[in-house]
């Protein structure tokens, strides 16, 4: 399965857009991120264009494509697989992989599964407002028809 534009927008929403390296909101060092929240080799002073900063999305997307489809052994409508792949996005695929969220979803029991979402709103220990909003916006998505 490919990520719609929906869950592009989602991502794009979560993540917002800079131009500049900033520090990990939760350590306030590392990973420095850039663009839509791409972490993979920026440093420090980094800056980009607004269209490096799509294509290191749609590069980072394509590159969780196939380990999300590699997790996920039940079937998704569009929806819950774009609310995964912001999941994914964020979070990156080992904390997928040792999730109670996956474990569920793998299970068939897909209500319980979006019951997760709202767990992993802490980074560095620390419940963020943004994280929080995120995994709502995730979990509605999850759950919406598609």
């Amino acid at each position: 399965m490919r990520t719609s534009q929906k869950g592009i927008d989602l991502i794009k929403s979560a993540e917002g857009l800079r131009l500049v390296a900033y520090p990990d909101p939760a350590t306030g060092a590392e990973p420095w991120t850039i663009g839509y929240g791409s972490t993979r080799g920026v440093v420090k002073g980094m800056k980009i264009t607004e269209e490096q900063a799509e294509r290191m999305l749609m590069n980072d997307i394509a590159r969780f494509e196939p380990e999300l489809d590699r997790l996920v052994k039940v079937s998704l409508n569009q929806n819950q697989w774009d609310a995964l792949m912001s999941f994914v996005y964020n979070l990156g695929t080992p904390n997928l992989a040792s999730s109670t969220l996956l474990k569920l979803l793998n299970a068939g029991d897909y209500a319980r599964a979006a019951d997760q979402f709202p767990r992993w709103n802490k980074a560095a220990g620390k419940e963020l407002s943004g994280l929080t909003k995120r995994r709502a916006a995730e979990q509605a998505l999850f759950l919406s028809k598609a």
